[in-house]
C-alpha cells in the first residue's frame, strides 16, 4: 500500500498547485477596483496642476460662507480700539477678486503692506520669493494661482480679458 501512495504523491502535489493557482486567479478577479488600460480613452488620473490643465472649479458658496465655529463677540465695555495698522487702506483694491486670495490672505497681505493690484502686478521673482516665504500655509499660491497675471489684468481694468482667462469673481 505505501508504494501506491508514493506513486500518487506527484499527482496530488500537481493538483494542489493547480488549485492554488485557480484560487489566486478567482480572488484577483473578484477585486472591486480594477484599472483597465484603454489606449483610446483619456488617462484615468490627470494632475490638475499639470501644465495646460484647466484650473479646478471653485465652490464660491463654501468660500463665502462664515466659519461654522463663529461665535458672537461680547459687547465691548471700553471705547473701541483703533483699527489695526494691518488693515488695508480704504483706497486699496478688493484683492479677493484675485482667484486664490480670500479674507485670510487679504489680512496677511495687508500686514505686509500689500493692498493693491498694482503692487502685486509689479512683483519681481525676488519679491515673489520673499512674500511667498511669509505666507505660511498659503505658500506656493502666488505662482500656482497666477496672482501676478490676474493682478496685471485687474490693475489695467481689463475686465473682459480677466473674465475670459480666470472667470468672473466679484
Amino acid at each position: 500500500m505505501p508504494a501506491d501512495l508514493s506513486a500518487l504523491l506527484p499527482l496530488v502535489l500537481a493538483a494542489l498547485l493547480v488549485l492554488a493557482l485557480v484560487a489566486f486567479v478567482l480572488l484577483r478577479r473578484s477585486r472591486k477596483a480594477r484599472v483597465i488600460a484603454d489606449e483610446a480613452a483619456a488617462p484615468l488620473a490627470r494632475d490638475v496642476l499639470a501644465e495646460g490643465a484647466a484650473p479646478a472649479p471653485r465652490n464660491q458658496a463654501l468660500i463665502d460662507a462664515p466659519p461654522a465655529a463663529a461665535k458672537e463677540a461680547p459687547a465691548p465695555t471700553a471705547a473701541p480700539a483703533p483699527a489695526p495698522a494691518s488693515a488695508p487702506a480704504p483706497s486699496g483694491d478688493d484683492l479677493t477678486r484675485i482667484k486664490g486670495v480670500g479674507p485670510k490672505l487679504v489680512a496677511l497681505l495687508g500686514e505686509l503692506g500689500i493692498t493693491s493690484y498694482a503692487q502685486i502686478a509689479s512683483w519681481s521673482a525676488d519679491d515673489v520669493a520673499r512674500i511667498d516665504a511669509e505666507l505660511g500655509r498659503f505658500k506656493g499660491r502666488i505662482m500656482r494661482d497666477q496672482w501676478i497675471e490676474q493682478a496685471r489684468l485687474l490693475a489695467a481694468g481689463d475686465e473682459a480679458a480677466f473674465a475670459a482667462r480666470f472667470g468672473n469673481n466679484g
